[in-house]
């Protein structure tokens, strides 16, 4: 479960960030609340907020990639986390000072999206130049591990601190740029004779296209990253959806804000734990079962009467939601050549995470016309649809793959064996590079 641990600058790697995303975490319920302080309670100002930070996912995420596929990812790392660190701190002095104004979380919202947008590529990148392949996907599910022990402990603390600061929100942002500290300092410790680095990516043009061709080539690529679309932009949007349900629905205040984040955040770590045990690439029928069920639960959870049946069953769709994750990451991670690894890792996250402009203000609008339940509902319903008709494509593609390996002279059917359906969607290539055609070429011939 822990072995990716054993590797020293990994493990100097999961303590920083367990402190740096805890901040990350506080900032985030900190905003969340400070938006719905300054707008009166809208779910669409929320909901721009979050769009805000999450668009320029879509712009710089894969400059995000060109840089970890050609520059030191420690140094880019450096970088990133010191200009978040000084937008938190901006933030909380403007707080703190009595300044703020809503326009002013818009800007830094947008700011910290696009430090975001680069760091992330690189930093998952990052990952396997520290652990090596072997142990690549356990370290996945250990940094997925952390992310949510992260997200265990900073609502949690981050509504204590506004409960106790009676509803200031600039001590949540004033430690949360302090955070950013313990990660240079981390990465300004390793041992970089240690760390295993891919080749370089010379300075060429048209590396973009060279990343969507490598996908379209890859049909088990295009199917997780259509899932995690799906996911990305209507399924996970639980900042926006428990706000608005601790608000809205139940009448609930900052602290038990940050204590039904807190059940989520339980269900996440518990899902990444779980995740830990794996040490192969998913299967896509498994990418695919899990995101319908993360989207089961979410319609299940929006339809809870009472706040206490509410945060129980948050437990579970956390979990869900992070085994879904942790999947796809691990899916698309292993499946990738280490010379395009961040390229691909920008598209993957672009497709992730680019959404969310799109469906946070979406589900901030439905949740504040039709009420809060409606926010998981409708995002729950439209991963299950997702799922099925992702389902649906895979057993068409099995369907078809058998026929073509029929043996169209022959007087019996002659059906080759099962093949891993790792890469089986439609005419694609199989898992140990056979291309079906082939086949029947070889069957024609004889």
């Amino acid at each position: 479960m822990f072995a990716a641990l054993r590797v020293r600058n990994f493990r100097l790697y999961a303590s920083a960030n367990l402190v740096s995303l805890t901040g990350t975490w506080m900032q985030r319920i900190g905003q969340d609340w400070l938006v719905l302080q300054l707008s009166g309670g809208s779910g669409v100002a929320l909901g721009i907020t979050t769009a805000l930070q999450f668009a320029p996912t879509l712009l710089f995420s894969f400059y995000g990639g060109v840089l970890a596929d050609r520059y030191d990812k420690r140094r880019v790392l450096t970088i990133t986390q010191a200009v978040m660190g000084a937008l938190a701190l901006g933030l909380g002095l403007l707080v703190a000072s009595d300044a703020i104004a809503l326009w002013h979380v818009y800007l830094l919202a947008a700011a910290l999206g696009v430090a975001s947008s680069l760091d992330m590529p690189v930093r998952q990148s990052f990952v396997s130049e520290m652990v090596g392949p072997d142990r690549l996907a356990n370290a996945v599910s250990l940094n997925s591990t952390v992310f949510n022990g992260a997200r265990l402990v900073g609502p949690a603390l981050a509504g204590s601190l506004i409960g106790v600061s009676g509803g200031d929100t600039a001590p949540a942002f004033l430690v949360n740029a302090a955070s950013f500290a313990v990660t240079i300092t981390a990465l300004l410790a390793m041992r970089g004779s240690e760390l295993r680095r891919s080749p370089p990516a010379a300075r060429s043009r048209g590396q973009l296209r060279e990343a969507l061709g490598y996908t379209r080539r890859h049909p088990d690529l295009m199917l997780a990253m259509g899932l995690a679309f799906v996911a990305g932009t209507f399924g996970f949007n639980t900042q926006i959806t428990i706000a608005l349900m601790a608000r809205e629905e139940y009448g609930l205040g900052a602290t038990a804000f940050g204590f039904l984040s807190t059940c989520y955040a339980v269900g996440s770590l518990s899902g990444a734990l779980l995740s830990t045990r794996r040490s192969t690439r998913p299967l896509q029928r498994f990418l695919v079962v899990s995101s319908g069920v993360f989207g089961a639960l979410l319609v299940v959870a929006g339809l809870m009467p009472t706040e206490t049946s509410f945060a129980v069953l948050l437990v579970p769709t956390g979990a869900a939601a992070l085994v879904f994750s942790v999947a796809c990451n691990s899916f698309v991670q292993l499946g990738v050549d280490p010379q395009v690894r961040g390229r691909i890792l920008a598209l993957y996250f672009m497709c992730f995470m680019g959404g969310t402009p799109v469906g946070a203000p979406l589900i901030g609008w439905v949740s504040e016309h039709l009420g809060a339940r409606w926010g998981f509902i409708a995002g729950g319903l439209v991963c299950v649809a997702a799922a099925v008709v992702a389902g649906a494509l895979l057993a068409r593609g099995r369907r078809v793959r058998l026929e073509l390996h029929v043996s169209p002279p022959s007087a019996h059917l002659h059906v080759a064996p099962a093949q891993p359906p790792e890469r089986a969607a439609g005419l694609a290539e199989q898992a140990d590079g056979e291309v079906p055609g082939e086949q029947v070429a070889r069957d024609r011939a004889r």
